[in-house]
């Protein structure tokens, strides 16, 4: 397993609901096609999985 991830967001959070929004900011993402490695932990994994609709993950 990889120690880390990378998360792309690939689809845009205006229309979503409040909480996935705050959800996609904290994971460091802001803009449509912006790529961040994050740490394959637990926490980080419960994140992607709440918005994975906006996602594409990667094992870095």
């Amino acid at each position: 397993m990889a120690d880390t991830l990378k998360v792309t967001l690939v689809k845009s959070p205006i229309g979503a609901v409040p909480k996935h929004k705050r959800t996609v900011e904290a994971l460091g993402l802001k803009k449509v096609n912006k790529t961040v490695e994050l740490p394959n932990n637990a926490a980080t994994r419960g994140m992607i999985q709440q918005v994975s609709y906006m996602l594409k993950v990667e094992e870095a």
